[in-house]
């Protein structure tokens, strides 16, 4: 099986109020990616709160699939949740999916090929590229849980990978390099992505 560890502990001091609650379409955009990860060959969806956890956690589905889990060490950055939801993965996971809230463009598609791709090929790191440039979600083989868990909080998750053997997918979805730190950012997303009113979508950034 293969877990994804979805990840919304974040401050977003740049969006201005939690990411995870911008509005895409008619839904928030924690809703938005838990449909389409329910959908997906994932069986398991854990969701990563810290900064926000009393503002998120209502939009957190009740699933099978769904559980979440809250970093107090938030602050840290993304690593540090990243190892939150590896202490409580099942424990029959194969592999471990990082999907970023901020990433919400990734289709359900493209998310079942890496899954494939990575039972098939069983790699340490497997990233997915969309015409050459690198993208998110990679996925980590359950062999490197335990250097995972040493690894410093305090750095970011791009210098374990360099150090190890990469496997890459180039896929047909410019949604693994679409993400947004700013509502502008995200309203230029929405109409490339055709969400919202026509002539432009509008963005609720709820606080």
């Amino acid at each position: 099986m293969i877990s994804c560890i979805l990840l919304t502990a974040g401050e977003s001091l740049r969006f201005g109020s939690p990411k995870a609650l911008a509005q895409i379409s008619s839904t928030k955009t924690i809703e938005f990616l838990q449909q389409k990860l329910i959908q997906s060959l994932v069986e398991e969806i854990i969701i990563v709160t810290g900064a926000h956890e009393a503002l998120i956690a209502p939009y957190v589905f009740n699933h099978s699939k769904v559980r979440l889990v809250y970093n107090k060490d938030y602050k840290m950055g993304q690593t540090s949740s990243f190892q939150t939801a590896l202490r409580s993965v099942d424990k029959n996971s194969h592999g471990f999916m990082l999907l970023p809230v901020d990433y919400p463009f990734v289709l359900t598609k493209t998310m079942d090929d890496l899954v494939n791709a990575f039972q098939q090929q069983n790699p340490d790191i497997l990233i997915p590229a969309y015409q050459g440039k690198h993208g998110h979600p990679p996925i980590f083989h359950q062999s490197l849980k335990k250097d995972l868990l040493d690894f410093s909080a305090n750095k970011g998750l791009d210098s374990f990978i360099r150090q190890r053997q990469v496997h890459i997918l180039e896929v047909h979805d410019s949604g693994i390099i679409q993400t947004f730190n700013t509502p502008e950012e995200l309203k230029d997303l929405l109409k490339h992505n055709h969400f919202g009113a026509v002539g432009g979508a509008d963005v609720s950034v709820t606080e």
